[in-house]
């Protein structure tokens, strides 16, 4: 047994591990966050991403043991005070997912594209997320949503983006304006 301390969404652990055992196991199986997908077990769809350090990792490729020491951030980590982060709302809004298997992964590797990329047109967004799988779209929705969380995201872009530049959450997509005029002036 190995013995790791690791930062996951803000909260420390420590814990014995068996040195095999996969980071994406150790999340869901001992800490229960299964936000963060098994997929394919092999780092070829990535419904598994994760933060690990701040970069996206696909957590069936990565032992426990090596995030010893580390931060990790899942999907479940990036609402805050009920409040979903603007990528996440911005996947709501646009429809950029049918089953949601593959979404937390996308979701992740998203604000990585993002973090290098800030303002990516189509085509950048289409190979930042060249790794991550997707069964049930075209990914016409998921570039739509990534393109949306760009300028959701985009410093000076109004009130909310500012809010979320300085690490504040944009309000809940239900709560917006325009997701009622989207929906026919339906909430909720």
């Amino acid at each position: 047994m190995a013995r790791i301390s690791v930062d996951v969404d803000g909260s420390r652990y420590t814990d014995e591990v068996e040195p095999r055992m996969l980071l994406v196991q150790y999340l869901r199986e001992r800490l229960g966050k299964v936000g963060t997908v098994v997929g394919c077990d092999t780092g070829n769809c990535g419904a598994c991403t994760v933060h690990l350090g701040g970069r996206s990792a696909k957590s069936c490729s990565v032992l426990a043991v090596q995030a010893d020491g580390q931060q990790v951030t899942t999907v479940e980590g990036l609402a805050r005070d009920g409040e979903l982060h603007p990528v996440q709302a911005a996947f709501h809004d646009n429809h950029a997912l049918q089953c949601g298997f593959c979404t937390p992964g996308m979701i992740m590797q998203s604000l990585d594209l993002l973090a290098e990329q800030p303002d990516p047109d189509d085509d950048q967004v289409r190979e930042g997320l060249e790794g991550n799988l997707c069964r049930c779209t075209g990914y016409q929705n998921i570039v739509r949503a990534v393109r949306d969380a760009a300028d959701r995201m985009r410093p000076g872009a109004g009130p909310e983006a500012e809010r979320t530049a300085a690490g504040a959450q944009t309000p809940h997509p239900r709560e917006s304006a325009d997701s009622a005029e989207r929906t026919g002036g339906r909430q909720g």
